[in-house]
């Protein structure tokens, strides 16, 4: 963990005004992102649904869609691996398969999973193979686990729009595979940038990547007292 603070920071100070002009400014006009975020969530008698994204450092993720409108509960985990209840420390090495992700438990009649898709899409580069900025290895793939069919032909749909349409200038590798077990990380990685905000990792990665974002979805953000 000190390993990832030091470099993502280190990465962050180099890169940043550079990634702050590129990371999806593109990809927030084209027409696909504006199909999935105008996508109206539906009346169901579902009363909440789960979608699992992984997007780099799931502090990250978690920090960004605590903040939506319709989430009502993100937790940081691990999926996609052959290793049972692995630690933090396990997936580090990038050999348990698993990735690092958020289970997002959300309203549908509040937000539907196109705008959670767009957020996701969003939230991160989907065109890095295996790594987000400074973060390296599988453990950190773009991916989306889906739970139904319905969630996977969305995904598979719009990744190929985006990709076909030229979003990035690069494609999208976003991984769609089946969910099958999520294992929630420890309890000091669970809501993480809120309860240390003033880390130097959350004040100068993400918080950036917060701020960013709520410009984004500004109309969809949960109201604070």
């Amino acid at each position: 963990m000190i390993k990832r603070l030091i470099n993502s920071i280190c990465s962050f100070l180099l890169l940043a005004p550079l990634a702050a002009c590129a990371q999806n400014d593109h990809f927030e006009q084209s027409k696909t992102f504006q199909q999935m975020n105008a996508t109206p969530s539906v009346k169901t008698t579902h009363k909440s649904e789960v979608a699992t994204f992984g997007a780099g450092c799931y502090w990250c993720t978690e920090a960004q869609f605590q903040i939506l409108k319709g989430v009502e509960k993100v937790e940081s985990g691990f999926s996609g691996g052959q290793v049972e209840n692995p630690s933090y420390a396990q997936v580090c090495t990038g050999t348990t398969g698993h990735a690092e992700v958020c289970n997002i438990t959300y309203d549908p009649s509040v937000i539907s999973f196109d705008e959670l898709l767009a957020a996701f899409w969003t939230c991160h580069d989907p065109t890095t193979l295996n790594r987000q900025g400074n973060d390296e290895g599988t453990q950190y793939r773009s991916v989306i686990f889906y739970h139904n069919y319905e969630q996977k032909q969305k995904a598979e749909s719009y990744k190929k729009k985006l990709n076909d349409e030229k979003a990035w200038s690069n494609p999208v590798v976003t991984e769609i595979a089946p969910f099958t077990k999520f294992y929630k990380a420890e309890d000091y990685h669970q809501n993480y940038y809120n309860a240390n905000g003033e880390a130097p990792y959350c004040h100068f990665v993400i918080g950036p990547k917060v701020e960013k974002f709520k410009k984004v979805f500004k109309g969809k953000l949960k109201t604070t007292k």
